[in-house]
């Protein structure tokens, strides 16, 4: 059973990828994926109803507006959204950051308009 224990290098994934607002998925914990996520722009107004989000900033300087303030996280800060709450975090110059998630959780959550963004679970890396 040990055998399948793996050290996850951070820096080593985040070089396997550029494209931004596409969560990648480095780990299983519980019911929640450990997810590590570029961020530059505006992602989509959207919440989810079911599931709490956190957002751990590694880099950059996000911004996560909700709808009756704004809240700036720069690396080595986290914050939880709590379900229900409306939010859309904005990275002006690109972040990357880990993201604890159920593994039911959809990225844009209950976003109607979605536009260029990748609706997804996450992918593996």
């Amino acid at each position: 059973m040990s055998k399948d224990i793996k050290v996850i290098t951070i820096q080593q994934k985040l070089e396997l990828f550029s494209d931004v607002w596409s969560p990648k998925i480095i780990a299983e914990l519980n019911n929640s994926y450990v997810k590590l996520a570029k961020m530059k722009g505006e992602y989509v107004w959207h919440q989810h109803d079911d599931e709490d989000e956190m957002f751990l900033v590694l880099s950059g300087n996000l911004k996560i507006e909700l709808q009756d303030q704004v809240l700036q996280l720069t690396a080595g800060q986290l914050v939880v959204i709590p379900k229900g709450v409306q939010h859309r975090p904005v990275a002006v110059e690109e972040v990357t950051a880990i993201l604890v998630e159920l593994k039911s959780t959809l990225s844009t959550g209950n976003a109607v308009d979605t536009k260029d963004k990748n609706t997804t679970h996450g992918t593996w890396i």
